[in-house]
């Protein structure tokens, strides 16, 4: 129960990554806050902040579920509150919710450039912002946020620019945390997988069936979120990490347990391809 009584706010939690990496932790004893805004479920993507709350805590941890858009300031202040006021404290933040949209300059509407801006890079920045005042008094802080290594190939840049340069700003938010935070102990890292990772969204939204079946398991960024956030805050810090990387230097050689059917061809992760 290496997480016991450890508090972890995360964003995005009601299902996937969020909800598995959720899971993982609380089944090695951690409390957990549920802070979404899918209080209803949407059939496409299935899961609310209560429900992923129940298996929280039939995992073995402790689970408050908090309707919360973090693109609202309001909302994340009364989270964090919240989340003070029932565990005492916090130990983590974990950055997973995000918007996608896979458009080019004149496909991507205003609308959904900002959609794509206000949660991944000014939610990121505010959640992160208001926990770490609570986070300084923690023995070992850790902030862990889903976002991809930096990568200047202008591939990246020529067929989903916006989506690119939001997830590329929690990146670089996640570097100057680290620095920023390195005299309090507070841990700054991100983490982002080399294949795709078989969640509904992958699913009903963006890859279909086919790319559904080439992916990995949630299970495996839980575990390399897992590894993470077990060590020593002021030892990891300042990484862009994959999930195999973190998976190698923990003695893991064999990834095959991780594919959502054995044997298949893997579908690269976007920005790793």
């Amino acid at each position: 129960m290496l997480f016991k009584g450890k508090t972890f706010f995360i964003t995005g939690a009601s299902r996937g990554i969020g909800k598995a990496i959720a899971l993982k932790l609380a089944a090695n004893g951690a409390n957990i806050v549920v802070a979404a805004k899918s209080i209803k479920e949407d059939p496409r993507l299935g899961g609310t902040i209560y429900s992923a709350a129940e298996e929280i805590e039939q995992a073995g941890g402790k689970a408050l579920a908090i309707p919360c858009d973090i693109r609202v300031e309001d909302q994340i202040l009364h989270a964090v509150d919240q989340t003070i006021a029932v565990f005492g404290g916090l130990d983590g933040v974990i950055n997973n919710a995000s918007a996608i949209s896979l458009s080019g300059t004149e496909q991507t509407e205003t609308k959904r450039f900002d959609l794509m801006h206000d949660i991944n890079v000014r939610g990121t920045f505010l959640v992160t912002r208001h926990c770490i005042p609570f986070l300084k008094k923690s023995t070992n802080p850790h902030i862990l946020t889903l976002s991809p290594p930096l990568n200047l190939d202008p591939r990246w840049f020529a067929y989903h620019g916006a989506y690119t340069i939001s997830k590329y700003n929690m990146s670089m938010l996640t570097l100057g945390w680290a620095q920023e935070y390195k005299s309090f102990g507070i841990a700054a890292n991100a983490l982002w997988p080399i294949t795709t990772i078989a969640t509904a969204a992958i699913k009903n939204i963006l890859g279909g069936e086919k790319m559904f079946q080439q992916s990995r398991k949630p299970e495996i960024l839980a575990d390399a979120a897992f590894a993470i956030l077990s060590k020593t805050s002021t030892q990891v810090t300042g990484h862009l990490f994959t999930d195999e990387e973190v998976l190698r230097a923990e003695g893991i050689t064999s990834f095959e347990s991780y594919a959502l059917i054995q044997g298949s061809q893997l579908q690269k992760d976007l920005f790793l391809g």
